[in-house]
């Protein structure tokens, strides 16, 4: 967001789930394409991120949204039990964008954010709310996926900023957030992409992730941290 962009009201279709501001939108301010309409705000000055889905920007106090987030960067707390955010799981969808500068610099230290067609009727931490199916064939918001450690791509297919990536998948891996396109993850909006280098990632397969179970990592059910190696009582459960 530019500096000194003020901070305006914004009515929300999930009100109850949703906090209620205001928010620093504007007619400027960058909204996705497509029918999710997200819009990322962060106002480096306070370190709060502002998030909203379904966005549609109005002068004179009349801006909506379907829902809306506001977080702190500066803590780990999640949403409340059952809320949603501007993604259907109720996490941030910023810290889990593909970075370009962080692309750049070789490493990525976050997991990223994707969807599938069909998820569950239910959420696993970190995630705070599903939209999902009754189908137990559909993974519930919230879980991780991460790619087999064997797998590897060229660099001749798979340059740099691909290997990179791979990288972020094997040690972190991926977090489902939304409901949408199979195993669709996204990167900050940036004219430095390339086609080759999107490209470059679609050639990883599904099948070389597995589902992985971090519920030993939980420090608290209401927080985003996780225990890190060689912390108690991740040691003991590691064996």
């Amino acid at each position: 967001m530019a500096r000194g962009t003020p901070l305006v009201p914004v009515r929300f279709t999930y009100a109850s789930q949703s906090d209620p501001g205001p928010y620093p939108l504007s007619a400027t301010t960058p909204t996705e394409h497509g029918s999710d309409r997200h819009a990322l705000m962060v106002d480096p000055a306070t370190c709060t991120l502002y998030e909203t889905w379904d966005t549609h920007y109005h002068p004179e106090g009349r801006s909506k949204a379907g829902s809306g987030a506001i977080w702190s960067l500066t803590c780990d707390a999640l949403r409340p039990a059952g809320w949603t955010s501007a993604d259907a799981a109720g996490l941030p969808i910023l810290p889990g964008l593909v970075n370009y500068d962080e692309v750049a610099a070789g490493a990525m230290d976050h997991a990223l954010r994707f969807t599938v067609a069909c998820t569950q009727q239910a959420y696993v931490w970190p995630a705070r709310h599903e939209a999902g199916q009754a189908d137990a064939w559909c993974p519930p918001m919230g879980a991780r996926f991460r790619l087999d450690a064997s797998f590897t791509l060229p660099a001749t297919s798979c340059a740099a900023a691909c290997q990179t990536v791979l990288a972020t998948l094997k040690t972190y891996g991926l977090i489902l957030a939304d409901n949408g396109s199979n195993w669709f993850f996204q990167g900050t909006a940036d004219t430095r992409w390339t086609a080759t280098q999107v490209d470059q990632l679609k050639q990883v397969p599904a099948s070389a992730f597995q589902a992985v179970d971090e519920s030993c990592l939980q420090v608290s059910p209401d927080s985003g941290q996780a225990l890190q190696p060689g912390t108690p009582p991740y040691t003991a459960a590691r064996g």
